[in-house]
């Protein structure tokens, strides 16, 4: 299938899908021909019939208890009802701590941390919700659940920082269901630098650390995949060097469209190729569009800074905000909700002035990304609950749109599986069979 390569043409123009190889495998319509009734029913029919999969959902463990939790209508980005309402199937639920001391205390907290969102993602699937969601930890296990009419759990940790320097802690995290984990968030780890040094040009490792190989090792010996979101360049890069199975960047971006450091270049992406391994685009605003995203931002921000004032709420800053106690932050959020739904009547004049970041700016990625190093190799991620989301994909309820732009711009139904769930999978199913691989060599 054709891609547009120009960004501007891309967002304009709908491809069609060419029936090159054979006739009957060409699902694509003519735009043409094709009204828009017609195109959104064909899109909804798809929609439905593939696995959509999300590898990137932050989680919050108070909404994890029998008295608040993802059954009920929360004001977080994923909630069941929402996964219901937009046809997401599966949802990777994320452990993750963020970077603090490289000491014996800084692990122990962060450690007990990790265990308590371990701990909220198994309340939820084997005592809460057990009849709409289950845990997944194959993609055997997708299939299946999937095919009961449940949603999925699956669990990627973020940030190896909370594994400490006990190299076990990697199994026990397995056995706990996590099957990736990144070695760095935002600062270095006792793993790996972070992409945060380019920055200062400070690097901790100059890339991966002794300990971050071994971890690497261990990973590949159990069937974990290494998530190179976060990590600098040269960890990534050493990162792909070493592992034996696919890795994959559980939500990032292209940085040729997006030039900020959590961003891969076309040198890591192509070397992801090589490695077999997929890149999960990530919705994230600030990632997909940095410059209209901060026109956005600050034309949003000037107006909630009014409505705040006038509300007696003081508004902090988004490095301010993550540095909080989660219960500090939870309670923040919802005087900053409070503000954004008194601000929302003043939204339309500024997103005339300065519109936002939408899924068709988010899609170009994903088009930029097939270009690149083809659709063997290309995911989809939200970070929801973590600072993700674009305008018409902003939580789990508002799912489909992604699949109606793929249509729109002619993805066929095949293409639109793999890039939904069937690469990750994939990759999945290789980092596991490398494992049984290593494991029945050790025998």
């Amino acid at each position: 299938m054709r891609r547009f390569t120009d960004p501007i043409l891309r967002s304009r123009v709908a491809p069609v899908g060419l029936c090159l190889l054979a006739m009957s495998a060409c699902t694509a319509s003519n735009a043409s021909t094709e009204n828009e009734a017609d195109l959104e029913a064909r899109a909804r029919a798809i929609h439905e019939r593939v696995i959509t999969l999300d590898t990137h959902d932050d989680i919050n463990p108070a909404n994890f208890t029998a008295e608040r939790n993802y059954t009920m209508d929360l004001p977080t980005q994923v909630t069941l009802p929402k996964m219901e309402e937009g046809g997401l199937d599966v949802a990777w639920f994320i452990v993750y701590v963020g970077q603090g001391e490289l000491n014996e205390e800084g692990y122990r907290r962060a450690h007990r941390q990790a265990l308590e969102k371990f701990q909220a993602i198994h309340r939820l699937t084997e005592e809460i919700a057990p009849d709409r969601i289950g845990l997944a930890l194959t993609s055997d296990d997708v299939r299946r659940i999937v095919a009961e009419g449940r949603k999925v759990a699956m669990i990627g940790v973020e940030n190896a920082y909370s594994l400490g320097t006990d190299l076990s802690n990697i199994e026990k995290f397995y056995e706990l269901g996590a099957r990736y984990i990144s070695l760095a968030h935002n600062g270095h780890s006792q793993f790996a630098d972070s992409n945060t040094g380019e920055r200062d040009g400070v690097w901790l490792h100059g890339g991966l650390s002794e300990l971050g190989r071994q971890a690497i090792a261990e990973m590949n010996r159990l069937g974990i995949l290494v998530d190179i979101s976060h990590p600098s360049k040269e960890a990534n890069m050493q990162a792909m060097e070493l592992s034996r199975a696919p890795v994959i960047a559980s939500h990032s971006a292209a940085r040729a469209l997006g030039d900020v450091s959590r961003n891969l270049d076309d040198e890591q992406l192509i070397r992801l190729k090589e490695n077999g391994g997929v890149v999960q685009t990530v919705a994230f605003r600030s990632y997909v569009n940095p410059e209209k995203a901060r026109a956005h931002r600050e034309a949003r921000d000037s107006v909630s800074r009014s409505v705040a004032e006038e509300m007696g709420f003081e508004m902090v800053d988004r490095r301010t905000l993550f540095t909080m106690a989660p219960a500090d932050r939870e309670r923040y959020m919802e005087g900053f909700r409070a503000v954004q739904a008194a601000a929302e009547p003043r939204m339309a004049e500024v997103n005339a002035r300065a519109p936002d970041v939408n899924v068709s700016d988010f899609v170009d990625h994903i088009d930029y990304l097939v270009n690149l190093i083809g659709i063997d190799h290309v995911g989809i991620s939200s970070d929801f609950d973590g600072g993700g989301g674009v305008e018409g994909w902003d939580d789990a309820s508002e799912t489909f749109n992604v699949t109606l732009e793929l249509v729109r711009r002619g993805y066929t139904e095949d293409e639109i599986a793999k890039i939904w769930s069937g690469n990750l999978l994939r990759a999945l199913d290789e980092a596991q069979a490398v494992a049984a691989e290593i494991q029945a060599g050790a025998e």
